[in-house]
């Protein structure tokens, strides 16, 4: 999955979780606590790739 893809839908899942939460009323709702799990998995991916996209800097020493 790409970048933009991971973004959209992880986007999607934070309304999807504030909606639910709020009319459960609890956070620990096992609903809220599924959706939040998922959004944990995009977020994990979506770090993996920026890890990916950082360039390592060579330091070049010149004696």
């Amino acid at each position: 999955m790409d970048k933009k893809h991971l973004l959209i839908q992880l986007q999607s899942l934070r309304l999807k979780l504030h909606e639910i939460a709020e009319a459960r009323g609890s956070l620990t709702d096992p609903d809220v606590l599924a959706i939040s799990e998922e959004a944990d998995q995009l977020i994990v991916a979506l770090q993996h790739i920026q890890k990916n996209e950082i360039t390592p800097i060579t330091i070049r020493r010149d004696n």
